[in-house]
């Protein structure tokens, strides 16, 4: 199946039921009296998080959401049924976003997380509320309300804990098939993958983390080059990221410091907060270079780019480095989760402050 991570969708809850004008005829009650009854309110939109989708490719084809209209109102003082409302299942991990106003919605994280896109329409009032001692016989009803029509954006952004950013043939599917079960496709030319691999790396006793290897971003990303620029989203969850650099590259002319900068050039003209994530920088290919070679490049690339964070060195091939790798991600997530987790509980113990309300 393609994965189809963009979609544009219109959504049409239901109008609302009109109101009745009836009066009451029966034997022997000639003058009855007003009995029309209300429409009923129309049906509601709502996206669904579903863990079993993965891609937004039903919307592909089926881009007009409708939900049910609300029923008219009846004589004998019956009231419209109220229109169905309709849910629609998407994927874990979706932004909705309103494209005539660009405001975004809201997000779908998790299972069975429901979200009110459109909302129906309110019911109309027949002629048996208007009655009165002076209008014994109203003629008149309301209409139902329509109901909300939307045209909305959905995107979706992969839920991973670390993110694989890297230039083309970095060395990304070969690192998540070696610390995951993900086999993404693996070959020895550029732009092999053309859309996200998630992997799972278990580390065992219940511990394991989510990692995402998107295309390979390349210079002049931001003007349309490549396809990794439009699928950066997808790091924008993620609490770390690895810059793989291909520590061995068959031309040798490459300036490796001017390729890292290049590329956290393009991120930052991605914008949002991507270029301010935790960074890590990850030399791979290692199995390519004699030891002795391999530190001149490395003590070269560090020097020549000011690196201050965590550097590690890989091989996918032999597996030498990658063990090593994963245990740090792995505690350095945990330690990540226990600081969020404080955070938020020295803001619920926090005092209330009637002046920040």
């Amino acid at each position: 199946m393609r994965f189809v991570d963009e979609a544009i969708i219109k959504v049409e809850a239901g109008d609302g039921g009109n109101g009745c004008v009836s009066f009451r005829r029966e034997k022997y009650i000639p003058k009855g009296g007003p009995d029309g009854g209300d429409g009923g309110d129309g049906g509601h939109v709502f996206l669904v998080g579903d863990e079993g989708l993965n891609t937004l490719v039903d919307f592909r084809h089926k881009r007009l959401l409708r939900a049910e209209r609300g029923q008219n109102g009846m004589s004998r003082q019956m009231y419209g049924r109220k229109g169905a409302s309709l849910y629609v299942r998407v994927p874990v991990g979706t932004r909705v976003r309103d494209l005539d106003t660009d405001e975004v919605i809201g997000e779908i994280l998790t299972e069975g997380q429901e979200m009110l896109v459109a909302r129906g329409g309110k019911h109309g009032l027949g002629n048996i509320h208007f009655k009165s001692s002076t209008n014994r016989a109203p003629r008149q009803a309301t209409s139902g309300t329509p109901g909300e029509k939307r045209n909305l954006s959905l995107e979706l952004i992969v839920l991973a804990d670390v993110g694989l950013l890297g230039m083309p043939n970095a060395g990304k599917s070969s690192l998540i098939a070696k610390m995951s079960h993900a086999r993404p496709k693996v070959a020895d030319y550029p732009f092999t993958t053309l859309y996200p691999n998630l992997g799972v790396v278990d580390m065992g006793e219940g511990r394991s983390f989510v990692i995402a290897d998107i295309p390979g971003v390349i210079a002049g990303a931001a003007e349309g080059a490549g396809l990794g620029l439009q699928f950066l989203k997808h790091l924008s969850r993620t609490r770390l990221v690895l810059h793989l650099v291909d520590i061995a590259p068959m031309d040798e002319r490459v300036d490796l410091a001017e390729e890292v900068r290049q590329l956290i050039s393009e991120v930052e003209k991605y914008g949002g907060d991507l270029a301010g994530r935790e960074r890590w920088l990850v030399l791979t290919k290692k199995d390519l270079l004699l030891d002795e070679e391999f530190g001149e490049r490395k003590e070269k690339l560090l020097q020549e780019l000011g690196w201050q964070g965590p550097v590690f060195a890989v091989s996918s091939v032999t597996g030498e480095g990658v063990d090593a790798l994963a245990q740090a991600l792995m505690q350095r997530l945990e330690s990540r989760a226990v600081e969020e987790k404080s955070v938020v509980d020295e803001a619920s113990e926090a005092p209330y402050d009637p002046t920040q309300s």
